[in-house]
């Protein structure tokens, strides 16, 4: 596919992508992503036939446009979606294949210093990073994948799976038919947090059956807990 026909896929597929746009008009400002994928794809060919630096200076000139950073090496797929687009970066090696759909402050980063060798990440055909997430390695985040936002991943994900967490783990496996759904993301926190207090509930439970001694010291003890706490505020 030519260049002219990459590009206007890219504008096409914001009607498919985002709900709020209303006319075309607004696709030339209010859309940072698409015109950072733009300047990409004239700056990658510069790069790929030797013109290194114009290549880079294209880049810099976008990323004082759009404030996000795409290195001209990077080989990115068609119909990328940058939505909002602030603070996206693509490192030199990370490869992006075809439809795939990324929100503000993403980071596909490297973890080495070593030249010349695949430092960045590979993200699948239909996958989604969300807002703000580190996508950290030479890691392949798996087609149809989901990661929650502010994540950080540093290791592989599987097709049709979604990660969520610092640091990233696998919290469900099986595609969801709407890959916006982000509300729908499980708290995995939230989820620890409730099971460890259902835990401590059972525990507590059955010491207070079957033992009346342990159940005085508890009361002496929150008996000092609170002496304590009216000597701090006295």
């Amino acid at each position: 596919m030519g260049l002219f026909a990459e590009i206007k896929e890219d504008f096409v597929n914001v009607y498919r992508n985002d709900p709020a746009i209303k006319s075309r008009f607004e696709l030339f400002f209010n859309y940072p992503g698409v015109w950072a994928v733009t300047w990409y794809r004239i700056a990658n060919r510069f790069y790929r036939n030797g013109f290194r630096r114009t290549g880079r200076l294209l880049m810099a000139f976008n990323q004082l446009l759009t404030n996000i950073d795409i290195h001209p090496a990077a080989t990115i797929g068609r119909r990328l979606f940058i939505d909002h687009g602030i603070g996206v970066v693509i490192g030199e090696t990370a490869v992006i294949e075809d439809d795939v759909l990324i929100y503000q402050g993403v980071t596909l980063g490297g973890v080495s210093l070593t030249a010349g060798v695949k430092r960045h990440p590979t993200v699948k055909s239909r996958a989604v990073i969300g807002a703000g997430a580190k996508v950290l390695g030479d890691i392949v985040i798996g087609e149809n994948a989901k990661i929650g936002s502010n994540s950080v991943v540093v290791k592989s994900v599987p097709d049709n799976s979604t990660a969520v967490g610092i640091p990233a783990r696998i919290v469900e496996k099986g595609r969801d038919k709407d890959p916006l759904s982000h509300n729908k993301l499980p708290d995995i926190d939230k989820e620890l947090f409730e099971y460890l207090l259902k835990r401590v509930a059972v525990l507590e439970h059955v010491l207070m059956k079957d033992n009346a001694e342990i159940i005085e010291q508890d009361l002496e003890l929150e008996h000092i807990y609170h002496s304590f706490l009216s000597a701090m505020k006295s």
